[in-house]
């Protein structure tokens, strides 16, 4: 899967449009037209923020195992949490 089609993947699971993506990317819409009418690969600085928008971080990005929406909605909420929440559920999961 290339990297354009990843994002099409989280987009439209999103059901959001290329200008959404554009809006909670903090990119214009151009720059996202411009990717998909050249077929390009996205500099690093706009795959962050596309990442940041969807969510995930480069890494997770990138990972060859999908995640299910509930497994991304947590790591999501886990990331919200301050560190003493997060021993907190470290230990109720322990």
């Amino acid at each position: 899967m290339t990297v354009l089609e990843k994002i099409d993947k989280l987009r439209l699971a999103r059901n959001w449009s290329i200008n959404n993506l554009a809006m909670e990317a903090m990119l214009t819409q151009s720059t996202l037209n411009n990717l998909y009418t050249r077929k390009a690969e996205p500099k690093l600085s706009t795959l962050r923020a596309i990442c940041n928008a969807f969510g995930i971080t480069l890494s997770e990005f990138f990972a060859e195992e999908e995640q299910s929406e509930d497994e991304e909605e947590l790591i999501r909420r886990v990331r919200a949490l301050n560190d003493e929440k997060k021993k907190g559920l470290l230990t109720l999961l322990r």
